[in-house]
């Protein structure tokens, strides 16, 4: 008899798993900067909180019990008679400003968006949706329960729900990017945009430990250096770059290759080892030991590409300095969706909700 497959009900929210990453020494990780990512879960929360009181409105709306001096009884209890009017207003007084913003947000981004990046913004979101599901499923929880619980009748309703939140943050980008100088673009593609390089290396990693004193840990970088040093003396000298490569590098993602490292450019390796390659000519090595986050390198160019134009780069370079800015700045996000309202003229009529939103954006 086949085993009943046994599932979860959804008690707690299940986290993302996290996988761990082989990253070679010279490699550094490129941070991705994506504010919708980084919150993702926190982001979900919100629009499941949204929808419920949604839902709860429209149930209210949608079974009148009774009239009492001209108001919607909504629930009784021992005598007490509980009032449209007043759950309204207790839902207004809690939920309302997230509510209504998310209303207007969503109205804006169907103005700002073309039919294209609307598309794009519905497929993103289908896409993340898909992801929450499988970390559900492999967790043993059942979709359908999960969506139900949360009040979702679909899994389309839910991704029209995150669709917004994706469509909101395209706006946002192309306003910041829209504001974007010439001087800035020019500036991020003099010090930022390279060619490709391919180049040999022998990294000497200083031999510290967290138990160890600044004297010791200074005593040891400068034995790492003495011996990086040594390392192009020998070089200079005529030994041959391969028997230095395995006496030396403890580099072991590329000792087996001679210590190479192909075509990497800026943001694929530590900045200061990019630089040096750089500087030097094709076949040229470091005559000085090159300090990066991960130790002092011996650097032989093999090959290079040519800089690429402005021109080619120049929409790369407006995505960056967006992804740079909404990082560096936690406020840019909401400072400019608020001014984006304000284009739009927003306008709210009730006074405790208008008071509630200027008390959010405010601080």
């Amino acid at each position: 008899m086949a085993e009943k497959k046994q599932t979860k009900k959804v008690s707690k929210k299940v986290e993302a798993p996290k996988k761990e990453k082989k990253v070679e020494v010279v490699k550094t990780t490129k941070k991705e900067n994506n504010f919708w990512k980084e919150n993702s879960t926190n982001i979900l929360i919100a629009i499941l909180c949204l929808l419920l009181v949604g839902n709860i409105i429209l149930v209210v709306m949608g079974h009148k019990v009774k009239l009492k001096d001209g108001q919607e009884v909504v629930a009784s209890i021992d005598g007490k008679e509980y009032t449209a009017e007043e759950l309204f207003d207790s839902l207004k007084s809690k939920h309302g400003v997230d509510t209504l913003v998310s209303l207007i947000d969503a109205d804006i981004a169907d103005k700002e968006l073309s039919k294209e990046e609307k598309e794009a913004a519905r497929a993103e979101a289908k896409d993340y949706i898909q992801q929450i599901k499988s970390q559900y499923e492999s967790s043993g929880y059942e979709w359908e329960t999960v969506l139900s619980q949360y009040g979702y009748e679909n899994e389309d309703a839910l991704i029209d729900e995150y669709t917004v939140t994706v469509k909101t943050e395209k706006v946002i980008q192309k306003t910041i990017m829209n504001n974007l100088t010439k001087d800035e673009i020019n500036k991020y593609y003099n010090e930022k945009i390279y060619g490709s390089y391919t180049a040999k290396h022998i990294l000497i990693i200083p031999d510290t430990t967290t138990e160890m004193t600044d004297e010791e840990k200074e005593e040891a970088e400068n034995q790492a250096r003495a011996t990086a040093l040594e390392v192009i003396e020998k070089y200079a000298n005529g030994e041959n770059w391969a028997d230095l490569v395995n006496a030396y590098s403890e580099d072991e993602g590329s000792k087996e290759n001679e210590g190479l490292v192909e075509n990497f450019t800026y943001g694929d390796v530590d900045e200061e080892f990019l630089k040096a390659t750089a500087a030097l000519k094709n076949d040229e090595y470091t005559t000085e030991p090159v300090k990066s986050q991960f130790g002092y390198h011996v650097i032989l160019r093999v090959s290079a590409t040519e800089k690429p134009s402005l021109k080619e780069k120049e929409d790369e370079i407006k995505k960056a300095l967006v992804d740079e800015k909404l990082n560096s700045d936690v406020d840019l996000y909401q400072n400019t969706l608020v001014n984006i309202r304000k284009k739009y003229k927003l306008d709210i009529k009730d006074t405790l909700i208008k008071n509630a939103y200027e008390k959010s954006i405010n601080g």
